[in-house]
């Protein structure tokens, strides 16, 4: 995940049923940082998806120029507690 702020990315998410959690980590250590998100299944992470990019065009956020982040990775939960 790229440093700069991206917490509306968060509260975009959080409004959205079947989300279960999501989080922006960093290493204190040497900077790296990364997003996890917790989702009921694929419609909700559709849903989050959507609920980002409507929130990013009502505030402009493709106006100007910002890193894109490396990857994108999902995995399934096996087991939780």
């Amino acid at each position: 995940m790229p440093d700069d702020d991206r917490d509306w990315v968060l509260e975009a998410a959080a409004g959205v049923p079947g989300v279960h959690g999501a989080y922006h980590l960093v290493d204190p250590a040497t900077g790296n940082r990364l997003s996890i998100a917790f989702f009921e299944d694929e419609a909700a992470a559709a849903a989050a998806r959507q609920a980002i990019v409507k929130r990013a065009e009502e505030i402009g956020w493709h106006d100007e120029p910002h890193p894109a982040p490396a990857s994108e990775t999902i995995y399934e939960v096996m087991r939780h507690a």
